[in-house]
């Protein structure tokens, strides 16, 4: 049954599908050659790895879609599949061989590139790896065996249930590491998908360890950090005046800055080597491996090599995060330590302005009593002057017994007129 026509389509529905679906395994028949490549997009413009691949398609008559993050590519000679991934990008070359071909000379799949468009590649090399798929017939495990150094560092396994023999020593020689697969009864699917495990195994085993240099850094910056942290809650303990607390704040908040800073730098790389180890491990389980006896299983190298690497970093990430959440408790404290002295120095000068405040209004209570004693007085001489000028009128009475009569008047009406003249500037007062 069809689609109904009346169902809207989710726009990204079909993409995702198509994701879901995306970068499967290439099926292989041996004998075949495959080398890997990985280049890591260090300072590299967007799309230039696929504007590379499409320079190849040019250069080899076979037109290349300029869109998508993935290609396999039939070259005739050989296949190339390209795979874009967010810190590298990933070319796989093919090259089906003869049975014997390349075991008395050897010869790898790159001998087949175009020279000039491999040294072009953009980006930072950061993976190169050469496997090698053989048929049993044409090289047998118990050969293999009896090739290896008794004190040498080889991995080896049986895998996909006994169906192939894998073995490398993820060391470099001629700049590339190496892998065997022995094919006893692989399917062309299995052989694939055992080889694309191995790439990817090789390739997080690396990406991984990008994180542990950056590991080793922060942890010589953590060692300083925190003797210096020790020092500023041993100054803290110590300081008995606020300009010591605020000297040690601003020390505290300056080692805040570099360790906020240094998480920023490090968070995505210590995140991104959890989830390629993570990978890695998960690579290793796919293989489904059995021990050869007399040496280690991919599972036990990685765990002797690998993990204690990842655990440094994932060490260091806590302890990153551990010495910031000190660091910024450390400075609350002593944030509220300043605030709490800021208070009392505030309550103090608010009850100085009240000490003052009193003050002035008791000597602006002195100062209207010696204005009322002085308006008295005037107002009383210009009494006294006028009852002069009509002292004939006024007979028997005198100047002087009219002015003594009107002081106690004149100070009682210009006592309660500065009164109610105040009164009224404290309610404007109060009313703003």
């Amino acid at each position: 049954m069809p689609l109904p026509k009346h169902f809207t389509e989710h726009a990204l529905r079909q993409a995702l599908n198509d994701e879901f679906h995306a970068r499967p395994p290439v099926p292989l028949q041996s004998p075949q050659l495959i080398s890997y490549v990985a280049m890591h997009h260090e300072g590299e413009a967007p799309g230039a790895a696929l504007q590379h691949l499409i320079l190849l398609g040019r250069q080899l008559g076979q037109p290349i879609d300029a869109e998508g993050s993935h290609r396999l590519i039939d070259f005739g000679s050989f296949k190339l599949k390209w795979e874009l991934h967010n810190e590298f990008s990933s070319y796989t070359f093919f090259r089906p061989v003869a049975p014997g071909e390349g075991i008395a000379e050897p010869t790898t799949a790159l001998a087949v590139v175009p020279a000039d468009w491999l040294a072009g590649l953009p980006g930072k090399l950061m993976v190169a790896t050469h496997v090698e798929l053989r048929q049993v017939a044409e090289i047998s495990p118990e050969s293999v065996m009896a090739r290896l150094a008794p004190t040498g560092q080889t991995v080896g396994a049986t895998v996909a249930d006994g169906a192939a023999w894998v073995f490398t020593d993820f060391y470099f020689e001629d700049g590339f590491s190496r892998f065997l697969v022995i094919d006893v009864s692989l399917t062309q699917r299995q052989a694939g998908r055992t080889v694309q495990r191995l790439v990817e195994i090789e390739t997080y085993r690396l990406m991984s360890l990008l994180a542990f240099p950056v590991a080793k850094e922060v942890g010589r910056l953590l060692g300083g950090a925190e003797q210096r942290l020790a020092t500023l809650m041993d100054r803290t303990n110590a300081a008995r005046v606020p300009e010591d607390e605020r000297s040690v704040l601003a020390e505290l908040t300056t080692l805040a800055a570099e360790v906020e800073h240094s998480v920023a730098r490090t968070t995505f790389r210590f995140g991104a080597a959890q989830a390629y180890h993570s990978l890695v491990m998960q690579r290793i389980e796919e293989l489904r491996e059995r021990r050869i006896a007399g040496l280690p299983t991919f599972h036990e190298f990685m765990e002797r090599r690998l993990l204690p690497a990842m655990h440094t970093c994932e060490t260091m990430a806590r302890r990153q995060e551990d010495l910031s959440s000190r660091v910024a408790r450390n400075s609350q404290l002593l944030r509220t330590r300043v605030e709490v002295e800021l208070e009392r120095q505030n309550q103090e000068l608010l009850a100085q302005m009240n000490r003052r405040a009193k003050l002035q209004l008791h000597l602006q209570a002195t100062v209207e009593g010696l204005s009322v004693v002085a308006i008295t007085y005037y107002a009383s001489q210009l009494v006294q002057y006028m009852a002069k000028g009509v002292k004939h009128a006024i007979e028997p009475l005198t100047p002087e017994g009219i002015t003594a009569a009107a002081i106690p008047v004149i100070a009682l009406i210009v006592a309660l007129g500065t009164r109610r003249m105040r009164k009224h500037l404290d309610e404007a007062e109060g009313g703003h």
